[in-house]
């Protein structure tokens, strides 16, 4: 089993079709993801695109959908939820489906749909689609950061390298990395793995949230490790369901 690692949606080459795609972005849409699935959301549909998020929304009953909007780590207006972990609680999003636009997951998930298998993962949820991969033992597994706007984030990073660390430590004679940016993401999860709230905190989006207000649960909840069994698996284009 051959992973790699891309920091950003525009940093994977174009000919580039892999049997397997894990989408990571730690602060905060694939916590938020899978936390909602846990908590037993029907699924979340992603969306690059805000307006074909609106009309694509429109014809699901109001009853059964909820629209989640961030742009610049705010709530869209009009929108039901931000990007939130701590706001898709059981009562609010149990059996309903949620769509989600973002400013940088979204995007991730849009480079690789057309993948065999893809998932998304969370330092929340990092061994349970660990696990999910080495069962279905897939040729090659790319692995995705979604950045700020285009560019690296830590965080990402910190978890590309745990998933990384997990694969190789469970099965070393399957898994080799084979890139240098997925080397990269190990020596980094080696060195904050004891501090991973620390390492949410001294990223550049980190210091953006805190800007923003207080997000001390958003941070305690993003920076949890393996605390959720909840594998979330695209089995329509686009739409992710809890495995």
């Amino acid at each position: 089993m051959n992973l790699s690692y891309y920091h950003v949606a525009g940093d994977v080459p174009a000919n580039v079709k892999h049997d397997s795609a894990v989408v990571i972005d730690v602060l905060r849409a694939t916590t938020t993801i899978a936390c909602a699935l846990n908590n037993g959301a029907e699924s979340v549909e992603t969306f690059a695109d805000i307006d074909l998020l609106k009309k694509k929304s429109a014809s699901w009953p109001s009853s059964k959908r909820l629209l989640l909007g961030e742009r610049g780590g705010k709530k869209l207006e009009g929108f039901d939820l931000g990007n939130s972990p701590i706001d898709v609680s059981n009562d609010f999003v149990k059996d309903k489906r949620i769509f989600m636009s973002t400013t940088n997951g979204t995007r991730s998930f849009a480079r690789v749909r057309d993948f065999n298998t893809l998932y998304a993962m969370s330092l929340v949820n990092r061994q349970a689609v660990g696990e999910k991969i080495l069962i279905d033992n897939p040729g090659e597994v790319l692995i995705l950061g979604s950045g700020w706007e285009g560019s690296y984030s830590l965080e990402d990073s910190l978890a590309a390298g745990a998933l990384a660390s997990f694969l190789l430590e469970s099965r070393l004679d399957l898994v080799q990395v084979i890139n240098d940016e997925l080397n990269a993401a190990i020596a980094l999860w080696t060195f904050w793995k004891r501090d991973l709230i620390g390492c949410l905190r001294k990223s550049t989006h980190g210091q953006r949230l805190q800007r923003l207000g207080n997000h001390d649960e958003d941070f305690l909840c993003c920076s949890e490790l393996d605390t959720i069994g909840t594998v979330p698996i695209q089995r329509e284009k686009g739409i992710l369901f809890s495995l």
